[in-house]
């Protein structure tokens, strides 16, 4: 199982990444519940992060899949 300072990295490396090329993407980043705790302190654990990782990869794995069909 993954660290959490490699899911942290994964995390930063596909917010670049999105940041970069994908920059209508990135704005929408701050509307994803998953971004937006819903107390004030969150526990941001291992578990958490690795969610909110796979959260991004579905996140930009759809938006490609949107952008492929407008295309065709």
């Amino acid at each position: 199982m993954k660290n959490l300072h490699t899911i942290l990295n994964e995390i930063t490396l596909l917010t670049t990444n999105i940041e970069t090329n994908y920059p209508e993407l990135y704005r929408s980043l701050d509307e994803n519940p998953m971004t937006l705790p819903d107390n004030a302190h969150p526990h941001m654990d291992k578990i958490v992060m690795k969610e909110y990782l796979e959260s991004l990869k579905e996140l930009l794995e759809h938006y490609l899949e949107e952008e492929k069909t407008k295309n065709n």
